[in-house]
């Protein structure tokens, strides 16, 4: 699933087809994505995004703007997907747990479960996109800008959830947890293979769903511990 780019018409300029204008912007956010995966956002350049993705340097300013907003239409366009895949897995765990109030391991699993999906799926897109997640999250550039900016309001729906499955808990204590959460995350979207040297080949940082079994009641584990007490 992708989302298609915005179109913009000047005057004084050709009008493309809606098709030709929507393929050509696909193909421009799709090489962005892995560039930007790859490389980081210094580390690319538009007229090596230009030769990626088959256009004229001058069509990707038409398009996007300058260079960073360009980044940003990158991020913001499977991080609508994502929040949304984890508002719905919130709302399936409510009304299954209703009456009662949803359990913190299916909290935590609404949250990470759609990662693992994504991470899983047959669109390059995807792991292009988890490994740019991975970049953003742990960039003190980027990380305050985008990730605020994409996923700060998810963030806030869940640490609710999270408030009221522990009613005892301090609202510090929720958000450090939060963060510990993040770091993890964000190692798994690397895929970096660490874990698989360390472990003689033992555990492999592309087997996704023994990732998150674990990682599900492994940061579960950890609020009851740091948040019910």
């Amino acid at each position: 699933m992708t989302m298609c780019p915005k179109k913009t018409t000047k005057v004084g300029r050709p009008r493309s087809s809606d098709k030709e204008t929507s393929e050509r912007g696909e193909r421009i956010l799709n090489a962005a994505e892995e560039l930007f995966a790859l490389h980081g956002y210094d580390g690319v350049t538009l007229r090596t995004l230009a030769n990626a993705a088959g256009v004229d340097v001058a069509l990707i300013n038409y398009y996007f703007g300058p260079k960073q907003q360009l980044f940003d239409t990158v991020f913001k366009r499977r991080a609508e997907i994502l929040n949304q895949e984890r508002l719905t897995a919130l709302e399936n765990a409510r009304q299954a747990s209703a009456p009662d109030v949803i359990a913190v391991e299916k909290i935590i699993e609404a949250f990470l479960r759609p990662l693992e999906v994504a991470q899983e799926s047959d669109d390059e897109g995807w792991r292009n996109y988890c490994a740019l997640l991975a970049y953003v999250n742990n960039s003190a550039v980027w990380g305050p800008v985008l990730m605020s900016k994409h996923y700060n309001d998810l963030v806030d729906v869940f640490i609710d959830a999270l408030r009221q499955a522990l009613p005892k808990a301090d609202d510090a204590d929720l958000y450090w947890c939060y963060h510990y959460m993040s770091g993890a995350m964000s190692l798994t979207f690397a895929n970096t293979g660490r874990i698989d040297k360390m472990s003689g080949g033992l555990c492999r940082s592309d087997d996704f769903q023994a990732a998150y079994d674990r990682m599900i009641p492994f940061i579960a584990a950890g609020f009851r511990q740091v948040c019910d007490r």
